[in-house]
């Protein structure tokens, strides 16, 4: 997976509909989620696709799977992904996600329903952080 930084730097570049197939190019790059872990459990409330986010604890980082069933929804899901992944959970409760989003506008950028789930995302994310950091 692209570093935020390769993505921000590449995206800053786009303009319109490019910026839409670069997100959508972003999704298909997500590691393949299982459909058994497509459950209640690992679905994202307030979205208005469907997506699943789940975690898992890699070597002391956090490694996150995650779909959903709309092309320029996962490529937002694989964004904020991004801001994240690998990263030590204490590093990412403690981070400020929407923060390292901010430079791609999204709100902007994109329809309200594509990204009202967003704020939903990252409060999960950081949820998962949290409990896997305490222990």
């Amino acid at each position: 997976m692209r570093t935020l930084d390769d993505i921000r730097e590449e995206y800053e570049f786009l303009e319109g509909d490019e910026r839409y197939r670069l997100l959508i190019e972003l999704g298909r790059e997500l590691d393949d989620m299982p459909d058994a872990l497509k459950t209640d459990a690992t679905l994202v409330r307030g979205c208005s696709a469907s997506v699943w986010v789940y975690p898992t604890d890699e070597a002391g980082s956090l490694h996150f799977l995650a779909d959903s069933n709309a092309a320029i929804t996962k490529g937002i899901v694989a964004l904020v992904i991004a801001a994240v992944q690998d990263r030590a959970a204490q590093d990412v409760a403690e981070m400020d996600v929407h923060g390292a989003l901010d430079p791609f506008d999204l709100k902007n950028q994109l329809s309200s329903n594509r990204t009202q789930g967003i704020p939903n995302m990252i409060a999960l994310v950081k949820e998962h952080a949290q409990r896997i950091a305490a222990g």
